[in-house]
């Protein structure tokens, strides 16, 4: 039996990165039928929203901490501490929130549909579906997308929340910054388009870290070993494609001068 080699491996990345988008394109289609099973989605919607928010909220709490540690040390340092909870506010809603939230969907949603779906292709649960004439893609991915776009949004905003919490308790505990000058530089700094690109972005994690932790699920070989090894590579994969796709609609979001930090000012 021969080894895979490198190039072996990535030939074989290549092509289930194909079919994640051909079932991409499937996924767009079937929503526009109209196919979805409201109680299949109701289910993802509870796993990836209400059981993924304690572990999304604290890890908020701690980087907007940790953010606001490194930052108003300097700000202080050089006369402009009001402006820290501005700075903290732009950094969560802009990158941090919707990034760090889709990572941590990422490692624990993304590779749960990659298992699931994994270990029922190679136990030809799969096969059975089609066998009662049901489609697995209405039936297993529809629902995960669904869920994994509502709720990756409704957790970026708790998170950009949460952030926000923990920086105005550290700015104010060690620092000497105020509630309300912290608060007030944050209405300054931000704008309405912020908050939507925030939610434009997990919106579109989401669907990613649902379509491909299903397309590795469902082009699953091998047995339990492909089933670790799929459930491994859809989460890596995930990453690479929040991290790309952040790039895209960054720059697509934020081009030209920041009237917001302006204004701020």
């Amino acid at each position: 039996m021969s080894e895979n080699t490198p190039l072996s491996d990535f030939q074989n990345w290549g092509q289930r990165l194909f079919a994640a988008f051909i079932l991409g394109g499937q996924v767009i289609i079937h929503l526009l039928a109209g196919k979805i099973h409201r109680r299949n989605t109701i289910e993802q919607m509870a796993t990836v929203g209400p059981e993924s928010l304690m572990i999304a909220l604290l890890t908020a709490s701690f980087v907007g901490m940790v953010f606001t540690i490194q930052v108003a040390r300097e700000f202080v340092y050089f006369g402009a501490g009001t402006a820290v909870g501005g700075v903290l506010a732009l950094s969560l809603c802009r990158e941090l929130a919707p990034v760090l939230t889709a990572v941590i969907i990422a490692g624990r949603i993304g590779s749960a549909f990659a298992a699931e779906i994994g270990t029922m292709k190679v136990t030809e649960q799969i096969d059975a579906l089609y066998m009662l004439k049901t489609d697995p893609i209405d039936y297993l991915v529809i629902p995960r997308v669904i869920a994994c776009c509502l709720m990756l949004p409704i957790l970026t905003i708790l998170s950009l929340l949460t952030g926000m919490v923990g920086g105005m308790l550290i700015a104010r505990s060690m620092y000497g910054i105020s509630q309300n000058i912290f608060i007030d530089s944050a209405r300054n700094f931000l704008d309405v388009w912020d908050l939507f690109s925030t939610i434009i972005k997990a919106f579109c994690f989401g669907a990613l870290i649902a379509v491909i932790g299903c397309s590795w699920g469902l082009t699953t070989t091998g047995g339990a070993k492909g089933v670790g090894q799929s459930t491994t590579t859809a989460v890596v994969t995930s990453l690479l494609a929040i991290f790309i796709s952040n790039f895209f609609l960054t720059w697509l979001m934020f081009q030209g001068t920041g009237g917001g930090v302006i204004k701020g000012l």
